[in-house]
Formats: structure tokens, sequence, C-alpha cells
């Protein structure tokens, strides 16, 4: 499941968080071990264990997002999803006769808050449905595979963070999208063998997963990859352009952020580089066709996702939109919505099955997604979490904007799996 929010620091960002993760987590080490708590409730036919983020009256979460930051608007739409996930669910009766909390923390795509606000939610979290940015995972995975052992559902699809059991993304990682995506420009949009695709991605482990797939694609198809590496304070794109017209592509993909996608594509138009444009799904948003760039994006740009558009008319789609109007009412409608209501969504069912075998502990709701091997929460593709070492799903759909469309896109090819992708073996962090 997807919506953007990329991972766009570099790997030097990794290791500078690992630093400060190792400051603060010497801090608090003792203090989680002295705090851990353990046991099974004493409750008749209820009676289950337990440990961090559950006692008899309520089950807490955690949400890691970024509200202030470069994603805000998308983080926001993804933490009210969530939020309205759990009040309804509590509505309902809650899950394994307790309710559920949502412990909201902004870290403004600040490694060093990202840091600080995980070492100060894990001790008191039964997990995570919401991690934005796969750097700031990253930085912590060690920790979360080795004491903390928490479930972690971030959105984020970098390729580095398949293989492990308690961190686990719901979609097709950025390297499958974008051999789905070449996929797409050889079938649909006339690229043939020989031509050149140009590929703009950040630097850092979203650019380099996504980058990863379209040589991967681009070597199956006979076609040659022109890589423009850029950073994301990099808003300007006039260079890549430049240099790619004069490379004579064909196509470009682009694995960048939202400012970069309508600087690419505005850009091209003006040059007169009329050639398709296919984006990872964290490269578009609804706000963008109120830019100049709107009639390039209408006419040029495409972008891959793991999930129908939010403006979906399918039973999905369509309750989530009228609940989170009624709920929020007058706010931006966008897929965030959907990442983030999937995430808890996917969430709750793993307690609900962990409750089910009278284990509400890190280690029984870990256990119990793992055996979810079809999980379809009405957003377009049934995913399978019993393989941590691989995508969730290897389809996607290729979305398009759509300025008539509520939440700005809607389907241009429907959800499909190439060839390329079946064959694909994701390198796994």
């Amino acid at each position: 499941m997807h919506t953007p929010f990329p991972a766009p620091a570099s790997r030097r960002v990794v290791v500078a968080l690992a630093a400060v993760l190792a400051l603060t987590a010497a801090g608090c080490s003792s203090k989680a071990e002295d705090d851990e708590p353990s046991g099974t409730d004493k409750g008749g036919a209820s009676a289950v264990k337990t440990d961090k983020g559950v006692d008899a009256k309520t089950i807490t979460l955690g949400a890691l997002t970024d509200m202030t930051g470069v994603y805000a608007t998308l983080g926001k739409s993804v933490t009210q999803a969530q939020q309205l996930y759990v009040k309804q669910t509590n509505a309902a009766g809650g899950i394994c006769d307790r309710q559920l909390k949502l412990e909201v923390k902004d870290h403004g795509y600040n490694p060093q808050k990202a840091v600080s606000a995980y070492t100060e939610l894990a001790p008191q979290v039964l997990g995570f449905p919401q991690f934005i940015g796969s750097p700031f995972v990253a930085a912590v995975k060690q920790r979360i595979d080795g004491q903390d052992k928490a479930l972690v559902i971030p959105q984020a699809w970098s390729s580095t963070l398949l293989g492990s059991d308690s961190i686990r993304q719901i979609g097709a990682t950025y390297d499958v999208e974008m051999i789905n995506a070449v996929d797409f420009l050889v079938k649909d949009k006339g690229v043939k063998k020989g031509d050149k695709i140009g590929h703009v991605y950040f630097e850092g482990d979203y650019g380099e997963s996504a980058v990863a797939g379209s040589k991967f694609a681009a070597e199956k198809a006979g076609l040659t990859i022109v890589e423009q590496k850029i950073k994301p304070t990099d808003q300007d794109m006039t260079a890549q352009v430049t240099a790619l017209k004069k490379a004579g592509v064909k196509a470009i993909l682009i694995s960048a952020g939202p400012a970069q996608s309508a600087s690419l594509v505005g850009v091209a138009a003006a040059a007169k580089l009329a050639v398709p444009v296919v984006g990872s799904n964290p490269t578009y948003s609804p706000q963008l066709l109120k830019t100049q760039a709107a009639p390039a994006l209408l006419a040029n740009f495409f972008f891959a996702a793991s999930t129908l558009p939010i403006g979906s008319s399918e039973p999905g789609p369509a309750k989530l939109v009228a609940d989170y109007e009624a709920e929020y009412p007058g706010e931006l409608v966008d897929n965030g919505m959907i990442a983030g209501y999937t995430a808890a969504a996917v969430f709750g069912e793993a307690i609900k099955k962990a409750c089910e075998s009278k284990d509400i502990t890190r280690a029984g709701v870990t256990k119990a997604l793992l055996s979810m091997t079809s999980s379809d929460m009405g957003f377009g593709i049934t995913h399978d979490f019993s393989d941590p070492s691989q995508p969730s799903t290897r389809e996607s759909y290729i979305l398009h904007p759509d300025e008539k469309a509520k939440g700005g896109a809607s389907v241009a090819k429907e959800k499909f799996t190439s060839e390329a992708a079946t064959s694909f073996t994701p390198s796994a962090g």
C-alpha cells in the first residue's frame, strides 16, 4: 500500500542516526529493562499473555509521523485515518476486551527527533502502525529486531527494510514498482528495445532501491537507464531535463518527491521533451494540480501504487472517504488516508488473531501477522505477510493525475505484475 513517503536521506544519515541512537539507548536501556511488564491477565475466558503497551483495559500503539516537516500534509492524513480507525474500533467494542489508544509523536522528518521519539515511545507501546521515513526506521532496525521486537508497519518501501520479522511493509517495494513501471512504458507507451530511459532519483535508500529495479527491468527489455541522482534539497530539475534530452531518452522515471515531479514535468514540457514520466508512489500529491505544472502532469505523468486511488468508486475507498469526511469535514482527501487506515487495520487484525491464541505480547502479535497470507482490507490488492524477505505484493496499479477525481488521481492501468517483477529478488537489508 503506497503513498508519498519516501526515504530521501542518504546512507550518511543512517550513520548519523546510529550515533544518536547509541546515546539515547544507553540512557534508557536499564530503565526499559526495569519497566518491562510481563504476565497474564486473570480474566477467565479472556485471560491472555501480555507485555509492553497492554494492560487490562487498554492496548497502546505508537505513531511516529511527520506533521510539521516536508510531508506534513500527507502525514496529517495518515495520522487522522489511523485515529479514525481507532475511534471506529473502540466504538465497536475494541479488541480483546480492550480499547485502543494511539500515541502520536511528530518528528517533523528530523533525524534526531525521529530517534528520540522512537526511544521515548518504544517502552510504552505494543507496536507502531506508523513510522514515516526509511532512514529513521533503518537507524533503529537493529534495536527493533534485537531488544524491542515491537511490530513496526512503516510508511516507507525501501527493500533494505525487508528481512525483519518485526518490520513489515504493506505493498510493493520501490524496486518492484519501478520494474512494473518499465513494463508499462514498454507495453503501453511505445518504448522499445534499444531505447534509453531516464531515471531521476533521490540519493539514499529510497532512490537506490528504485534504480536497482529500473536497471533490472531495463536489462531484461534491452533498454538503457540514464541516471540522474539528486538530493532532497534539489528543487529545480532544469539540469536533469537538459541532460536527459541531450541523451535522447524516450521516457523518464522519477523516484523523488512531489516537488521534484512537478519541476521535472514542467521543465520537460517547456523544453519540448514530450515523453511519458512514471513516478514511484511517493512522487505525487493532489496539491500539484494547483500549480503551474498541472497541464503537463495531466498530459504526461503517471505513478505506480499498491492501492486503488482514494477517489475510486469501489466500496473500500468510497466508505473510507465518507467516514473520513464525516469525521474531518473540509480536510484534504488523498491516498495517505488509505496508507494510514490500512496499516492500522492490518495491525488490528494481527492483534485479533493474537488474542484468539491468548497471546497479545509483541511476539504473539508478530507471529499472528506472519500467519496472514491473504489480507484484503478493501483497497484493491491482497497482501501476503508470511515471508519477511519478500514484499507483501508484487502488483502495481498505474495511476495518473485527474483533476475531476476526488483525491486527484484515477487508474490508468489496472493492477498487474510484470514477468520481470515476478522473477526479481529484492535485496533485503
